[in-house]
């Protein structure tokens, strides 16, 4: 039995639960922050409260990470005419989706160390400031000739989504009871997917494929503008409203936090430990291969809709919306079912397995010249494939308990990041080559490969409990 050990706090620390030092806490549900009764100082480990905050904290992240995830996939979803515009290839108006995956991968450590020495309101604060700068940069692009100003302002955008990947977890973590913790994640992922979705349905919208180039930068114009004006709404809503965790610990794990002596913390130890855990790396593999796929075909997706059913523009934006909505579904039940059955291992396989079996018959479907089954087809994907993503990151802190949820989340992101570049070109080159059949097949293989080593997980002895809750009574 484990006896208990270190935790990481928001210093870097982390003790594991033991239900000798828990004896006395007694959680207390509050609807608002209030002084703590009896005398006692807030924050101690006698007093467990949940407080309307946390809501208001989870749902202004899923804002802001949505408003940079819709300017990820704002150029994709409309590929062709903003290559017009610009006068540029459709691989280059690729690029501008791959930049958000590249910057990613040099920035994630130095980021990551920041979260866990300077906490969240100051990632916070950095990412929605550089969200917020990147999109006004944008509005000075409003020429044909000046591409490369765009780029910069994607480059930009790219650096915040560095400072938002990886903080749903610890979000869950630091504010919500241990039985929210799924549900919370999933919230705060949800705010990036639902960023995908509108990227994909208000583009074509808001800028139709016109010949004349004045019109067309006056409707880009009007998409830039209103994006760069949410970003700052968001922006100076973080400054005033975002704060570095509640008044009262949210859980018995967070109170014994609170109370417990501080401990020198390594940050390059903990990446250490993380990369020698044999059961996080098959994880690191096959989310990154799920992802990943999950990248491709989203930067891709136009072009290839497009491909079978020329100047079906917005219902190419459409079927986007349709795979991240059910992605959106996906994710919000696993979420639940996960906090109330703690299946990770079983849950994670059956997921993983649909996404394939998913995948197999989109790419079975797409040229049968209905629209509708595509729609179909596209939906039942999103609803495995984007729901694996905020599993893949509570899955991680189980297997990684009790390192850091920044590090683990963002080494899954890293690898996700490598996947998307690596499958976005691959896939890219063979469509141009072979069709779009053959590229999707080309995903496929790869989806197998991630089903195949997420099997392997599931038969080993990975721990299915939620070890931050009961980490006291479970032999790991």
């Amino acid at each position: 039995m484990v006896s208990g050990g270190p935790e990481l706090d928001d210093k870097g620390i982390r003790y594991q639960e033991v239900p000798e030092l828990l004896e006395g806490v007694k959680p207390v549900l509050e609807e608002v922050e209030a002084e703590t009764p009896n005398g006692s100082t807030p924050g101690s480990a006698s007093e467990v409260r949940l407080t309307r905050r946390r809501w208001v904290i989870v749902f202004l992240f899923s804002s802001y990470s949505l408003c940079n995830a819709f300017q990820w996939i704002q150029y994709g979803s409309i590929n062709n005419i903003f290559g017009d515009f610009y006068d540029v290839t459709t691989f280059a108006i690729d690029w501008l989706s791959m930049c958000y995956m590249i910057t990613y991968i040099p920035l994630l450590f130095p980021v990551a160390w920041l979260l866990d020495k300077k906490g969240l309101r100051t990632i916070a604060l950095a990412g929605s400031a550089l969200n917020c700068l990147g999109a006004w940069v944008k509005l000075g692009s409003m020429k044909p000739h000046l591409f490369p100003v765009t780029v910069l302002g994607q480059i930009i955008c790219s650096m915040a989504q560095v400072f938002i990947l990886g903080m749903p977890s610890r979000i869950a973590s630091v504010w919500f009871g241990s039985n929210e913790v799924s549900t919370a994640c999933s919230i705060a992922v949800f705010g990036n997917q639902l960023g995908i979705a509108v990227g994909f349905l208000l583009p074509p919208i808001l800028v139709p494929n016109l010949k004349d180039k004045g019109q067309l930068a006056y409707h880009i114009s009007i998409m830039f503008f209103m994006t760069a004006t949410v970003a700052t709404a968001l922006f100076i809503l973080v400054i005033f409203v975002f704060r570095e965790k509640p008044q009262f610990p949210p859980s018995r794990a967070r109170a014994l936090v609170s109370s417990a002596a501080p401990e020198e913390y390594s940050y390059m130890q903990s990446i250490f430990r993380l990369l020698c855990n044999i059961n996080f790396i098959l994880l690191i593999i096959s989310y990154g291969l799920n992802t990943g796929c999950f990248y491709a075909l989203s930067t891709l997706l136009n072009r290839v809709v497009i491909h079978h059913y020329p100047g079906e523009e917005v219902n190419a934006g459409r079927i986007g919306l349709t795979i991240v909505v059910a992605g959106m579904v996906g994710a919000l039940i696993t979420g639940i079912w996960l906090d109330k059955t703690k299946m990770y291992k079983v849950t994670t396989l059956v997921v993983y397995v649909m996404s394939l079996v998913g995948l197999v018959i989109y790419t079975f479907t797409l040229d049968l010249g209905h629209l509708w089954v595509v729609f179909v087809t596209a939906g039942a994907l999103g609803f495995f494939m984007t729901g694996y993503l905020p599993l893949g990151f509570e899955f991680a802190v189980e297997l990684t308990y009790p390192e850091s949820e920044g590090t683990s989340s963002g080494l899954l992101n890293v690898s996700a990041q490598i996947f998307g570049i690596l499958f976005t070109i691959g896939q890219g080159q063979i469509i141009e080559n072979f069709g779009t059949r053959a590229g999707n097949l080309f995903l496929c293989s790869f989806l197998l490969l991630g089903t195949i080593i997420t099997g392997k997980q599931a038969l080993s002895n990975v721990p299915s409990p939620d070890s931050r809750t009961l980490f006291a009574r479970l032999a790991l």
